[in-house]
């Protein structure tokens, strides 16, 4: 696998098609029990730019096994720092990856377990893979408190991720709490745990998703924040900002 830096992280360049490849074949890293897990994360530049402000943050996505490019903006800065892998860097999109995943899955297949939004959420979102992806096994669900859960409440969490005989654990914590969340579970557990941010929400179709000449032209940002100005405030105006020196800094270093 290729990688390369924007700003901090190091992203794993690959087309989404074979991303959701990569993720359909993690079962196999996971047949020894005892084995660490694998962690996936998708970044964007609000990504890029926490981690530039933010070192502890930063140290876990080095250490991340898979950073797929989240956000329009890295393939951006990517293809231009490395013209020869243009074909290649293309956007992968959390909602769009776990969608292909569980399209692809088999009843007697990857078992797959869900953890993060409201009870609402994640009821809807149940209701919705079942008749979307009938064939996707669904092994388990939980929707954990917005508190900073205690040492017993992960260790709980962790027997019932086992108990459950799950492969894959999609994490929808928000940023960046559901990144400290894959690498803890990938350190504890032999699965692959896999950041996707608002998949949850999209999916289970309790927010809405920009128009998909939005998400092409990297302009999803303004419907998103259009949609919630006051979550995303900081998200978006203090993030983008940042973003752009990160980027300015990685070609620069090309140079």
């Amino acid at each position: 696998m290729i990688r390369e830096y924007v700003g901090s992280i190091p992203f794993t360049v690959m087309p989404l098609n074979e991303a959701i490849d990569l993720v359909l074949m993690s079962r196999s890293n996971n047949l020894n029990r005892n084995a660490r897990g694998l962690a996936i994360h998708f970044c964007n530049a609000y990504n890029v730019a926490l981690a530039r402000t933010d070192s502890r943050y930063r140290q876990v996505l080095e250490q991340g096994d898979i950073i797929f490019s989240d956000g329009v903006p890295i393939t951006w800065v990517g293809r231009r720092l490395r013209p020869d892998l243009a074909t290649q860097w293309e956007r992968v999109y959390g909602p769009d990856v776990m969608s292909g995943v569980l399209e692809r899955s088999s009843p007697d297949g990857l078992g797959h377990y869900l953890l993060g939004g409201t009870a609402g959420v994640l009821r809807a979102l149940q209701l919705t893979l079942a008749t979307r992806y009938p064939n996707a096994r669904i092994v388990g669900a939980e929707s954990p408190p917005f508190r900073t859960p205690t040492a017993t409440e992960l260790q709980e969490r962790d027997q019932r991720i086992t108990s459950s005989g799950a492969d894959i654990v999609w994490i929808g914590l928000g940023t960046p709490k559901q990144d400290y969340e894959v690498a803890r579970l990938a350190a504890h557990l032999p699965i692959t745990a896999i950041a996707v941010g608002a998949a949850f929400d999209f999916l289970a179709g309790t927010k809405p998703q920009a128009p998909g000449w939005m998400q092409r032209s990297g302009t999803e940002w303004l419907f998103r924040f259009a949609s919630e100005p006051r979550r995303l405030a900081r998200r978006y105006l203090w993030g983008n900002s940042v973003f752009l020196i990160e980027a300015g800094a990685t070609l620069r270093r090309k140079q």
